[in-house]
């Protein structure tokens, strides 16, 4: 089931790249992301970057630029994230989207966030939102109050035009010990710096949970590829061992400064993670704005 909604005017003339980085992903997952990009109502060209693990199929699909990688890196996508950006940047694209390979987008995104950056004279980067799913496409019955409040942005839902260009090099660049919460430094980097971002307002990202205690909280059975939820123990370990130098190389790289009492910034920076409050069950996910499926 889908809704329609009222379609702004877009140019077809931004030339949008859409960065997807895989490393183990199951066949159908990745599908159903490509197919996805595939299916836009604004045409994207889609660079999809293997780290280590190349699925060959993904050679044949249309208007996707595979791209492989001779070995895994072992960062949550962000080295291969960064290689396919930069690359578009290279080649001459307007905007940079994301797309994790287990996510996958509503068709309109693109066309959605094309509207948003013509609508404004200044904007840097454009947000969407996103529904919770589970790996049937089904939406979740749960709101996450840091998407709620728009203290996060996940990486699906970013997209970048060329006043943010400046920062794609930092996914490649943010240290081993941050890279499980890579997304979360880079919009921390960004919003540090002033750049200007506009939302769409609308759910156009489906994003895949892979969090056990939110199916708990559901009173659902996790699914086997479930995982708990990311321990501050190793990222505190390492921020309470750098010295001030250290610190500021950090913060050349990434755009964001830690702070010299590193209990206190992973206190700030994890307690979203560790704890991720549920704000509240959705009205009705069977009434959303937003089919299930591309």
């Amino acid at each position: 089931m889908s809704l329609s909604r009222a379609r702004p005017e877009v140019s077809c003339a931004m030339r949008i790249a859409v960065v997807t980085p895989y490393h183990r992903e199951p066949r159908p997952w990745l599908a159903r992301c490509l197919e996805s990009v595939r299916l836009q109502t604004h045409s994207a060209t889609h660079f999809v970057v293997a780290d280590g693990h190349p699925q060959e199929w993904v050679d044949e699909v249309p208007s996707v630029r595979h791209l492989k990688l001779d070995r895994e890196h072992s960062d949550f996508g962000n080295t291969p994230r960064a290689l396919g950006a930069m690359l578009a940047v290279s080649e001459g694209f307007d905007a940079v989207a994301f797309l994790d390979a287990d996510n996958w987008f509503a068709t309109d995104h693109v066309e959605q966030c094309v509207a948003v950056a013509l609508a404004h004279e200044t904007v840097d980067y454009v947000t969407t939102e996103r529904h919770w799913a589970r790996a049937d496409g089904s939406r979740m019955d749960l709101e996450m109050a840091e998407d709620s409040d728009g203290s996060h942005v996940d990486t699906s839902c970013l997209f970048l035009l060329r006043g943010a260009f400046h920062a794609l090099p930092r996914w490649g660049l943010l240290p081993k010990p941050m890279a499980p919460l890579g997304d979360r430094f880079f919009l921390a980097g960004l919003r540090r710096e002033g750049l200007v971002a506009r939302s769409t307002g609308h759910r156009t990202v489906f994003y895949l949970c892979t969090w056990a205690p939110f199916y708990a909280a559901l009173g659902e059975t996790a699914p086997s590829f479930a995982k708990p939820l990311i321990s501050d123990g190793e990222l505190t370990k390492w921020a309470e061992g750098l010295d001030d130098r250290e610190r500021e190389h950090v913060f050349r790289r990434t755009g964001y400064a830690l702070p010299a009492r590193a209990r206190a910034w992973t206190s700030r920076c994890v307690s979203e993670v560790s704890r991720c409050p549920i704000l509240r069950r959705s009205e009705s996910a069977a009434d959303d704005d937003v089919a299930r499926e591309p």
